[in-house]
């Protein structure tokens, strides 16, 4: 089992999951940043989820956007009213 699999997440790494995205949007104050930072710096496990995140998110913003067909919409839409 590598150090990674086996990390115990603490209250901050469960801090920085809570505010991930805010941070890759920019959308938090400085001294959180610099806080996140700082614990990205010294832990390797939260560092690969914001790089994964990070990726995730750049790929996302670079897909064609689309219409959902009306009839894929309307089963949807009826599969929800079947699960109220």
């Amino acid at each position: 089992m590598s150090n990674q699999s086996a990390h115990q997440h603490n209250a901050a790494c469960l801090e920085l999951f809570a505010k991930l995205s805010e941070y890759l949007d920019r959308e938090l104050e400085p001294d959180t940043c610099k806080k996140i930072e700082q614990h990205l710096k010294e832990c390797p496990p939260c560092r690969n989820c914001m790089q994964t995140l990070k990726r995730t998110v750049e790929f996302c913003k670079s897909m064609e956007t689309k219409p959902v067909p009306s009839e894929l919409s309307k089963r949807l839409r009826d599969m929800l009213e079947q699960l109220r």
